[in-house]
This record gives C-alpha cells, structure tokens and sequence, in this order.
C-alpha cells in the first residue's frame, strides 16, 4: 500500500505531463480521420450487428429475454473500452521512446495516458445506448447511479494489465504481436456474447478467475431492470483488479530503471 501510495503521489506531481499526454493521444488517435470521433461509435455498435445476426440469429444464443441487441452491446461498451486501453497501453512505451531516451519523467503516465484517453470514446459510445433503451422502452432502475462507479474498477484492470504488458514490451518485442490475440481469447472467456447463466454450475467458479466477468456483469445489471447484479462475483473481480494493479505497480517500478537502456 505504501509503495501505490508513493507512486499516486508522483504522478500526481507530474499530472500536468499526464493530461498533455492524454490529450495528445486523444488528438492523435482521431487526427486526419473523415469520421473523427465516429470511429467510437461504429466499433462496437457494428461488433454488435454482426453478433446479433451470427450468435443471436442463427446460433440461438439466449440473452435472458433482453433484446440481444442491447444485452451484447451493454457488454460491448466496457469490453472495446478495456481491448482498446490494454492494446495502447501494451504499446505505450515502445512507441514513446524518442522521449524516454531523453528526459525523466514517470514511466508510468504513459501507458496510464492510453487507459484515460479510452474514457472519451467509452463516454460517446454510452450515448448510443442510451439511444438503444429509448428504441426498445427500456427503463433503468435505481442500479443506473452504479454504472459511473463501475468505471473505476474497469480502469484499474486495465491500467494493471496494460502496464505489464508494456513493461514486457519493452524487452520482449513479441508482445506487440502476442498481445491482440491474448485479447481476443479473452473475450470468448468473458460473458459478453453469452450471458453467465449458460455456464453451468460446477463451471460457474470460472467467472471468478475472469476478473473481468463480475464488471461487464454488474455493467449489465446496472442498466437493465430485473437483472440481477452478482454481487459477490463483483467483489471478487474488484479485489482481483486491485491486487492485479498492485502487482502490476511492483513489477513496473522494478523494471522501468532500464527501459531507456533496452528500449
């Protein structure tokens, strides 16, 4: 705890840095693009179609009478957020290296700058959904006011992730390739085109390991009336996403002394 505290302090000494690179990625990302900040809108809005039509349609995959459109796209939401921030961030520092090499600065608000500037497409790709609800009379109950408080955990998880990934990165180069892939599995292991239920029970302990299983559940419980929120599976994936950023912490602060050596 003491050695997050000390790291939170330093980037908060450094926030000023932390907020450029943030708005420079922010910049970058939607920089001589026709459709701007479209472009976060139409990923999983057409992810979303195209699971509709397949698992929807013609797999039958049930979505516990929510219309499949907005059960997979409430998934949807978080998931392209958490892809998103852990691939920028995996990639940070190799591609951040002409300033590495020159000046010090936290290491750390690199990869952390990729996991926040995904918080600006995450919020225009929310109000799609809204949009969504209203088409299909769809309600929210009093669990809505749970859904800003969801982020935290979700940034934490990918911040922890993405910062290892980015440390690796930097002296493995294979990781730059590795890393869509390992993302890709992971969504097939989260309940995002398949809701919980499905899995049966002597499996069901599975959904703890994914610490990503109890966010995009509760994302869900929070938007859509009569469903359920686990909240033991929530406590579990935001004790597993702090001990997963603490770690994460650890490992960054005891390799990033030789990230200008090696980069």
């Amino acid at each position: 705890m003491a050695l997050q505290s000390d790291w939170l302090q330093e980037i908060w000494r450094y926030r000023e840095l932390l907020y450029f690179l943030v708005w420079r990625d922010v910049k970058v990302r939607y920089k001589q693009t026709v459709l701007g900040a479209a472009w976060a809108i139409i990923q999983p809005f057409c992810t979303m179609i195209v699971f509709t039509l397949f698992f929807q349609r013609l797999a039958q995959i049930p979505s516990d009478g929510i219309p499949y459109p907005i059960f997979s796209y409430s998934a949807l939401l978080p998931w392209t957020y958490f892809s998103t921030a852990v691939i920028s961030a995996g990639n940070s520092l190799v591609s951040s290296s002409n300033i590495i090499t020159k000046v010090y600065f936290p290491r750390a608000t690199i990869p952390a700058s990729s996991v926040i500037s995904g918080l600006v497409d995450f919020g225009v790709a929310s109000v799609v959904l809204l949009v969504m609800m209203a088409y299909y009379r769809i309600q929210p109950g009093l669990h809505l006011l749970l859904w800003p408080l969801l982020i935290v955990p979700l940034v934490m998880l990918a911040l922890g992730v993405g910062m290892v990934f980015a440390a690796l990165n930097v002296k493995y180069r294979d990781i730059r390739y590795a890393l869509p892939f390992l993302v890709q599995l992971w969504l097939f292991i989260t309940p995002i085109i398949y809701p919980s239920s499905m899995v049966p029970a002597k499996y069901r302990f599975l959904l703890a390991v994914n610490p990503l299983s109890g966010i995009i559940e509760a994302f869900r419980g929070a938007l859509l009336p009569g469903r359920e929120i686990d909240w033991l599976l929530l406590a579990i994936s935001v004790c597993s996403s702090s001990i997963i950023l603490t770690l994460s912490v650890l490992y960054f602060r005891r390799t990033e002394r030789t990230f200008a050596d090696i980069i």
